[in-house]
């Protein structure tokens, strides 16, 4: 049996916000049926213990994200939630009392990627919640992965008020580490780059690459359709689908096998892949 690091199943591709960052999603609008969720994680449990409830879209949007949680503690997940932080008062207690939940990731940045007024509420909300969820013994990821790379101007010029407000909140002393600095117990500040989301459209950045997409990971669309990474917004490489197929032979599939072995060379296999930025990082 194949492990994994995690798994990203994807509850629902709908959106509040449209962020210039983002590359949306051309495909059909919905949300994951509980019974859906039930079948689709149940087949990636043997595969994994790590569960993140994303691909696209906002999860905290699902209208019965407390039963998906209840049955991710019921397969004795540890789930992971990736969110903009607008529904965090309407959410956050919720994710705060699930025994599910481990981890919750804040993209601080999308507030600038809307162009917004508001931005000490919207802080406030965020700051509140990640100390909550921090007391409650979650950890609280306050991301601003919106720094320039090397071909990106980054759209970062409210971060100072943003880390300003952080340091009043957050007085410290603050400890830097590998994957970010820590605010507080359980509350971390992670900074990153910003990155060229994959797309079919976008110009070829060569074969020579590698990624962890089927080494660590693997991506589930809200309709059941297995994809090779987190990123693959569109569903451009489908290796299957969970509904009919369990991991094992999609993962043993001629196609994922060639992806697999074609990165174990360093070599993008797919068309996506070598119009990939982010896995530009490992090479």
């Amino acid at each position: 049996m194949r492990q994994l690091k995690k798994a990203y199943l994807e509850i629902t591709n709908v959106c509040n916000l449209s962020c210039d960052f983002c590359p949306k999603n051309r495909r059909r609008a919905g949300f994951l049926s509980l019974e859906g969720f039930r079948v689709l994680a149940g087949r990636l449990r043997p595969h994994t213990a790590y569960l993140y409830l994303h691909l696209m879209g906002e999860p905290l949007l699902h209208p019965q994200l407390a039963e998906i949680l209840e049955i991710g503690a019921d397969l004795d997940f540890r789930v992971m939630i990736t969110t903009n932080g607008t529904l965090l008062p309407e959410q956050g207690g919720l994710l705060c009392a699930s025994p599910a939940v481990e981890k919750v990731s804040v993209s601080l940045h999308s507030f600038e990627g809307n162009e917004g007024d508001g931005l000490d509420r919207y802080l406030e909300q965020c700051i509140r919640f990640a100390k909550r969820a921090g007391e409650q013994g979650k950890k609280c990821a306050l991301r601003l992965w919106n720094l320039d790379g090397a071909d990106i101007k980054g759209d970062n010029c409210l971060n100072g008020r943003i880390l300003a407000a952080l340091e009043k909140a957050f007085p410290g002393p603050w400890r830097e580490g590998r994957q970010g600095t820590t605010l507080a117990s359980n509350v971390f500040l992670e900074w990153g780059k910003r990155f060229r989301w994959p797309d079919l459209s976008a110009p070829e950045q060569g074969e020579q690459s590698f990624c962890y997409g089927l080494r660590d990971q693997v991506g589930v669309l809200w309709d059941g359709t297995v994809v090779p990474c987190c990123l693959d917004h569109e569903g451009d490489i489908p290796l299957g689908n969970l509904y009919t197929q369990t991991l094992e032979e999609i993962l043993d599939s001629p196609r994922a096998q060639a992806i697999y072995d074609g990165f174990s060379r360093r070599r993008a296999q797919e068309e996506l892949c070598r119009r990939c930025g982010f896995a530009r990082r490992f090479q």
